[in-house]
């Protein structure tokens, strides 16, 4: 039987493995697959914690409303990459320092 504390434990994996992956990785789509990891662990939390009390209706609503979000952010960060690539020619994330020196 799955528990919460299952949950809990296999939530705090994937958001350390997002954070890992979005603090060490160069590519920007790799860094943003990264935030997005972070964000189903979120997830994970809110539906388990809806489990733990389903009275409320809470957790499934802001799991949806993160999902939305995420989208959303997804489209903006994919735009934002396609600018940067047709600008430096490149995703690589250490090249991007170039914008403070200017």
């Amino acid at each position: 039987m799955v528990t919460f504390l299952h949950y809990m434990l296999a939530s705090a994996f994937l958001f350390s493995i997002g954070l890992a992956i979005a603090l060490t990785k160069r590519s920007a789509i790799v860094a943003l697959m990264g935030v997005e990891l972070m964000l189903n662990a979120a997830n994970i939390n809110l539906v388990a914690f809806n489990m733990k009390n389903p009275s409320l209706a809470d957790g499934h609503v802001f799991a949806i409303f993160v999902i939305v979000i995420a989208a959303a952010e997804v489209c903006v960060a994919l735009a934002l990459i396609i600018k940067l690539f047709q600008y430096f020619k490149s995703v690589d994330l250490h090249q991007l320092n170039q914008l403070k020196e200017k």
